[in-house]
């Protein structure tokens, strides 16, 4: 994993980061989680892109419903795996 990977991985394991459906109050994407938990803005492109490939990796997931619009994002064991292996090298 490079340091990109790693970086959006832990957003999803504090709960950073959320998933936003689209349709009424915007397009769909990945959103920041504020302090009241929920959207707080949009997260960067770059992020975006590692988010999806994090997914189609297997590492996270959407999990539950927030709202009308909003999914939680969940690491998965395959992340989890990730992030320990990580931080027992460090």
């Amino acid at each position: 994993m490079n340091d990109q990977e790693l970086t959006a991985l832990q957003h999803v394991a504090d709960n950073e980061v959320l998933f936003h459906r689209g349709m009424w109050s915007g397009p769909a994407g990945y959103r920041w989680r504020g302090p009241d938990g929920i959207e707080a803005g949009s997260v960067p492109q770059w992020e975006t892109e590692v988010l999806d490939l994090l997914i189609f990796r297997g590492m996270i997931r959407t999990e539950r419903r927030l709202g009308p619009l909003d999914r939680e994002l969940a690491v998965t064991p395959t992340g989890e795996a990730a992030l320990g292996r990580l931080a027992a090298a460090a």
